[in-house]
């Protein structure tokens, strides 16, 4: 099988934490020898490199063509019209990536399937492109696709359409695959096919030592996630005010000119007095991640809208239990008390109520490693590429 993988998601040299999700999916599917897999990541044209640009000039800097772990890479551009390019955007990227497409096919790549993720705008475009070319699609939606964006009119109306074009569609939990039923997806037609956790790079460290490079001391709680306000940072900066002694470590870098929080937040935790206790660590590497996770003693994800949220199992894979909004996804995840705990509510109230609970009785690392142990890539890759011989009549 040659497969297409689709998808404005996906890391680069600018964006290194960008998509990491569908790349792991993506390399998974490599790796098995059953496939040959290449990517086409559509990327905005934007003019200026300049820093001052912000993530618009990272964009720019974005090359052409790239290889990451052996895989090949192609981001031609696609036209994107600012504010009123909602409703435009799946036939502007899809216009952009017909020559692209047979660029890849003359090379001599024979696409026998397009695998795209993000159902908007990527996988309207991609059900385009497949209908052009005679290809069979697979759809995944993974979040605000799903939750978000089909309450407009025309993106609804399109995204309905392409996942009646697709061969099948794939959500990453139960309460997303939910959602797309009333837009009169088929049941049949939509597999739960959940993200995994890579168990060799999230796993324990030694905690006394990831502590002393961190500098940690004491009950640490630690909040991983872009500084936008959907993540709710400021939930557990928010609640430090009834929690004397208690840390806060936040790990994420800033948002769009749109949507960037950093300063916000700051702001407020000084104004709450609580700043000389919460930690800013900007952007971290995932390499780096285990060390803030085996370091801290809860993960707080306080978020307003989650698919299936990949920083749950990785904390947990590194033994640490989670407090987390009890929103789309999260409850399939955090569905053992060694995993941790759902807020009765998102609010300061609901976090500390949870954590009352969790911390009266705190899961041994171990059990909650063991609970993440049930949700690595193996089954999710072998489904996947089940789903993929179906589709292609390829016989076992």
């Amino acid at each position: 099988m040659n497969i297409l993988t689709f998808t404005t998601l996906y890391p680069n040299d600018s964006q290194p934490t960008h998509g990491l999700f569908v790349e792991h999916r993506v390399r998974r599917v490599a790796q098995s020898g059953m496939a040959n897999v290449r990517i086409l990541a559509p990327v905005a044209w934007f003019p200026f490199t300049h820093p001052r640009f912000g993530n618009y000039a990272g964009l720019a800097r974005v090359p052409g063509n790239d290889r990451r772990h052996g895989l090949i890479i192609d981001h031609p551009r696609f036209p994107l019209i600012p504010k009123i390019g909602m409703n435009l955007t799946p036939f502007t990227m899809a216009a952009a990536m017909v020559r692209p497409l047979r660029a890849i096919m003359a090379r001599g790549f024979d696409v026998s399937l397009i695998d795209a993720h993000f159902l908007y705008p990527d996988g309207v475009a991609a059900a385009l492109l497949g209908q052009w070319f005679d290809l069979p699609v697979v759809l995944t939606g993974r979040g605000t696709d799903i939750t978000l964006i089909p309450q407009y009119a025309v993106p609804r109306r399109l995204i309905t359409w392409a996942c009646h074009r697709a061969a099948a569609v794939i959500t990453v939990c139960e309460a997303l695959k939910q959602a797309l039923l009333p837009l009169g997806i088929p049941e049949g037609h939509i597999r739960v096919f959940p993200n995994g956790v890579d168990l060799d790079l999230f796993r324990p460290l030694d905690r006394e030592a990831a502590r002393r490079e961190l500098g940690v001391e004491g009950m640490t709680l630690l909040s991983v996630g872009h500084l936008v306000q959907r993540k709710g940072h400021d939930i557990p900066i928010r609640a430090l005010t009834a929690l004397p002694g208690v840390r806060l470590m936040v790990v994420g870098g800033g948002g769009t000119f749109e949507d960037d929080n950093e300063v916000a937040l700051k702001q407020l935790a000084h104004d709450l007095g609580v700043a000389d206790r919460v930690h800013f660590a900007g952007a971290v590497p995932q390499t780096r991640l285990p060390l803030y996770y085996s370091a801290a003693d809860v993960l707080v994800l306080a978020s307003a809208r989650e698919g299936w949220a990949n920083v749950l199992l990785e904390a947990m894979a590194c033994g640490l239990p989670v407090i987390a909004s009890n929103v789309w996804g999260t409850p399939e995840v955090v569905a053992a008390p060694e995993a941790g705990m759902l807020m009765h509510e998102r609010s300061v109230d609901g976090f500390l109520t949870a954590f009352a609970q969790l911390s009266a009785d705190m899961p041994d690392r171990t059990r909650t490693r063991r609970y993440a142990e049930q949700y690595s890539w193996d089954r999710t890759t072998r489904n996947q590429l089940e789903l993929f011989r179906g589709i292609l009549g390829f016989k076992e």
